[in-house]
């Protein structure tokens, strides 16, 4: 949907902050950095979202980020379910258009995803969240967006793929040494 986007918008500035920290935060080894970049790409699309008048897209990156520092300092389900349950609250104060829950949902599952699962099945509810975030980006004309979870669902399934292949190589290790 980008027709008649302006590509350096001021909206599509915050979109391209967001792509160059999220991008950042995944080429980060130090976990520090990491949760700085993540939490400044958030806030990068809290703006960009609120710019492109994007309301349910601008809380749920609110609500992800209050959940990405929570999920390492209190990482209990009570606190997901917390999260969970903003997270649908937005939605219904902030619904317009059935695009308006993509985001939302995505901010459920990926919720769900931190406090509940763990290894491949948390990264493919991560990967579906992303799914998620890829179409409702594209459909509100967001260009970093778009480009960012473009990025990001290349590099779950790369690392899903590089899992599983350790996974299998673990249990083809521990049946030959038995």
């Amino acid at each position: 949907m980008f027709d008649s986007v302006d590509f350096f918008s001021w909206p599509q500035l915050f979109g391209w902050a967001a792509f160059i920290f999220g991008v950042a935060s995944f080429a980060q080894t130090s976990d520090a950095r990491f949760k700085k970049l993540m939490a400044l790409e958030c806030f990068a699309y809290v703006l960009h979202f609120a710019l492109l008048g994007q309301w349910t897209a601008s809380a749920s990156a609110t609500v992800s980020l209050g959940r990405s520092l929570a999920a390492v300092r209190y990482p209990s389900k009570r606190v997901g379910l917390f999260f969970m349950a903003l997270s649908v609250a937005c939605g219904l104060w902030l619904y317009n258009s059935w695009v308006s829950w993509l985001p939302i949902t995505a901010s459920v599952l990926g919720t769900f995803a931190l406090f509940f699962l763990k290894h491949v099945r948390m990264r493919l509810v991560m990967l579906s969240g992303t799914v998620l975030w890829l179409f409702h980006n594209y459909w509100v004309g967001s260009v970093g967006g778009t480009l960012l979870e473009g990025v990001l669902c290349i590099v779950n399934i790369v690392t899903l793929v590089r899992m599983v292949r350790m996974s299998k190589m673990s249990k083809h290790h521990d049946i030959a040494s038995r």
